[in-house]
């Protein structure tokens, strides 16, 4: 049996999410119907992570073990021909274990996550962007929400900022970066983790806009984390801004991994 890595690229906004659901409307019942249909044979798949409804993949890293043998590209364009237009496999790389028996997993073998949420601040919305981007109309001050990102970097319990239904084992996180750009009317956040709690992006997203309106000063953010209470934090965020942007894995893997920001698809 071979392991193979794909790399993933999805716009999530007819999809139900990532993961597969007695619906079949998720990205994952359509990725392995298709591979299915190209293999001739069923193929169960696992991902670096899950993401929501209406969220949006720049690269999902995903693996599957298969005795099949195929050049990279005929996967590519094999798997490609049956996938409908929002998604789309990138690249496909066969993984080699390693003499001391490492295998390569796409969701343990993962060092780190990143996330860009775009968002959409100007005083009426842009339907060229429904889906695309989040949208807020009162002025944001990307100088007060800077102020609020050193509080949370580092590791923390981030229990204020998880959903109910959150499955994680722990909510201890090491948030490495949360980066705040502003670029005309999109302010663009970036957000890089060990890994991440359902809705956090979303969730902190949130509260930093609340902090960016002068709706609460930006030490608010740290008492917040600090409180491990839920209620204490701004409402979850829409999902239509939130991008998977990169997995981060050791370069013994030799993924041909791709980067790229969210603007380049404006």
């Amino acid at each position: 049996m071979k392991r193979i890595a794909i790399g993933v690229q999805y716009d999530g906004s007819a999809w139900h999410g990532y993961q597969k659901q007695p619906s079949g409307h998720t990205v994952q019942d359509q990725l392995e119907r298709a591979l299915e249909q190209f293999a001739t044979v069923p193929l169960a798949t696992t991902c670096a992570g899950r993401t929501d409804t209406g969220v949006h993949a720049l690269e999902q890293v995903v693996h599957f073990d298969t005795d099949l043998a195929r050049e990279p590209h005929a996967w590519v364009r094999g798997v490609n021909a049956f996938l409908p237009p929002s998604i789309g496999v990138r690249w496909v790389k066969e993984i080699e274990a390693f003499p001391e028996g490492e295998e390569f997993h796409a969701r343990f073998s993962a060092r780190a996550r990143t996330y860009h949420y775009v968002l959409h601040n100007a005083p009426v919305r842009a339907p060229l962007l429904a889906g695309r981007a989040g949208f807020c109309w009162r002025p944001l001050d990307v100088v007060l929400m800077r102020a609020a990102v050193p509080a949370l970097l580092g590791w923390h319990d981030f229990t204020a900022f998880r959903a109910a239904q959150c499955q994680a084992k722990s909510p201890v996180k090491l948030m490495h970066d949360i980066a705040i750009e502003r670029r005309g009317e999109l302010v663009i956040f970036t957000v890089k983790a060990s890994a991440f709690l359902h809705h956090m992006v979303r969730n902190l997203v949130g509260s930093l806009v609340y902090v960016g309106t002068g709706r609460k000063p930006p030490e608010w953010l740290g008492q917040v984390l600090e409180s491990r209470d839920r209620h204490q934090a701004a409402p979850t965020f829409m999902p239509d801004g939130l991008y998977l942007a990169e997995i981060d894995y050791d370069p013994k893997w030799q993924l041909p991994l791709e980067t790229s920001s969210p603007l380049s698809w404006f």
